[in-house]
């Protein structure tokens, strides 16, 4: 993991409105958010893993799960993530059709794999575009 130092670390916006930037900017919101946080990420490259960087939030008022509800969310410090996973489908799986379905992948090796550097730039530029996209709005 590598932090990004970001001026939208602490700033406060409406839910709706950043996702609908960050959305025009190959951003999704991450399948491990939660009433109280998440995270925004956009996948930079699929090097021996997967690379991304990650955008967290907290949700300072209202709530995710009811549109008309306008949630505030503040940013958080951004991050370059990488996750290293073994390539094929895992050899461990419990026996059973239904279990199955959820064991067939593999765990990461690494869930926090060393970021390559060669894309260290272009989460940086990722990110500088997230910037003017957010902070312009205000």
């Amino acid at each position: 993991m590598i932090p990004l130092s970001s001026p939208l670390t602490g700033s406060v916006f409406t839910f709706d409105d950043v996702e609908k930037e960050l959305k025009a900017l190959g951003f999704t919101l991450a399948d491990n958010w939660d009433y109280e946080h998440g995270y925004f990420d956009n996948k930079i490259d699929d090097h021996v893993g997967y690379q991304f960087i990650r955008l967290p939030f907290v949700v300072t008022s209202g709530s995710l799960d009811a549109p008309s509800d306008h949630a505030l969310i503040q940013m958080e410090e951004p991050f370059l993530l990488s996750h290293k996973y073994n390539p094929g489908l895992d050899d461990n799986v419990k026996e059973g059709n239904v279990r199955a379905i959820f064991d067939q992948f593999q765990e990461p090796v690494d869930k926090d794999a060393s970021f390559p550097k060669e894309h260290i730039s272009a989460g940086e530029d990722l990110l500088h575009q997230v910037e003017q996209a957010l902070l312009t709005k205000r």
